[in-house]
């Protein structure tokens, strides 16, 4: 009969499937990327099973087998029923112990090629720690910079869409990295899935070819950037997008319109600031918030705090600022950004 063999994390994309089987609890906070979860415990199960352990091993035991045999069979009768007699699927668990030990026999006593990842997730979250303490410094990144609104993620998109290789921090980490970043119903991932879409991401690109990324701090939102990356990027080349500032009034009204239907949120958000600004410049934000005069509200932030900010980080983070190629758009539009793209592929940026 047909036995599952074990495979390394360097084999982890050779498979058709990559299944997940660890609980929804354990797959939401991370898990390999493309990966099905198929748990062959739920969350309730689990600690059920755990509980028991503490009593008596062999009762805990009797009862998890029971369950992974139900569960099992009931991936079997539904995900699994349309696969055909060539699928390879490889699975993974905690530790690759006993609840991928289960699934991946039943596959390959089914016919299927199975594989089983030595170490289970345990070993894959070593991989990627490791992984991005080494990648980035096989690339040529450029940092595009530029002040808040200057459409620095707008320009990401236009440099993908003509081909080269971007990676977009922000979008990973689903947080526009400042104060009012967060995007509404979006939650963002933990630390551990943002590490894993970073290292999904570098391990895709080209070295031969360079990586445009956006300038960021330490943290976005409430994830940090890995320190080899942040390191690499801050001794990069870097390109400085030149906007006017009702251009990036307009786009910040765009890119931040929940804001104008809750300015309740907004004024919420800024509260914090108060002690950079003091009370009175809050009040002055909170009114122009609640007369809906957005215009002069967003001109004033950007003029009295997100300006000075960001001149302050990124002349101290990023050293080689002052000899970026310069961008000058007078318009923030998507024809606005395809001419800045094309045009620092002219230059010979990428």
């Amino acid at each position: 009969m047909r036995e599952a063999k074990d495979v390394t994390v360097a084999q982890l994309f050779s498979y058709d499937d990559i299944i997940d089987v660890r609980s929804p609890a354990e797959y939401a906070e991370d898990h390999a990327p493309g990966a099905i979860s198929a748990p062959v415990l739920s969350n309730e199960e689990r600690a059920r099973v755990g509980t028991l352990h503490a009593v008596s091993p062999f009762e805990a035991k009797k009862l998890g087998a029971a369950l992974i045999a139900r569960n099992v069979a009931s991936h079997l009768e539904t995900m699994f029923k349309d696969k055909p007699r060539t699928w390879r699927p490889l699975v993974y668990c905690w530790r690759g112990g006993q609840r991928s030990g289960a699934m991946a026999h039943i596959l390959a006593q089914v016919g299927w090629h199975t594989a089983r990842l030595q170490g289970g997730y345990k070993t894959y979250r070593r991989h990627i720690i490791e992984e991005l303490q080494r990648l980035p410094a096989r690339f040529a990144f450029r940092v595009v910079c530029g002040a808040t609104g200057s459409g620095k993620s707008r320009l990401l998109r236009a440099l993908h869409e003509q081909g080269a290789q971007v990676l977009d921090l922000e979008q990973l980490a689903q947080h526009r990295g400042s104060l009012l970043g967060n995007l509404p119903d979006e939650p963002q991932p933990s630390q551990k899935m943002f590490d894993s879409l970073v290292w999904n991401a570098l391990r895709n690109f080209d070295a031969k070819h360079p990586v445009f990324v956006e300038a960021e701090s330490k943290k976005i939102g409430a994830v940090a950037v890995p320190d080899a990356l942040l390191e690499n990027m801050r001794a990069a080349q870097c390109v400085l997008i030149d906007a006017s500032v009702p251009a990036r009034v307009k786009l910040l009204m765009e890119d931040y319109r929940h804001f104008l239907r809750a300015p309740d949120l907004l004024t919420q958000r800024l509260a914090p600031l108060a002690g950079l600004h003091g009370h009175q410049v809050i009040a002055e934000w909170k009114t122009l918030a609640e007369q809906g005069r957005w215009q002069a509200l967003v001109e004033d932030l950007l003029v009295r705090h997100y300006d000075p900010a960001y001149r302050r980080s990124t002349t101290a983070n990023f050293p080689r600022l002052k000899e970026a190629a310069l961008v000058h758009l007078n318009a923030l539009d998507d024809a606005g950004m395809r001419d800045a793209a094309a045009s620092l592929h002219q230059t010979g940026m990428w």
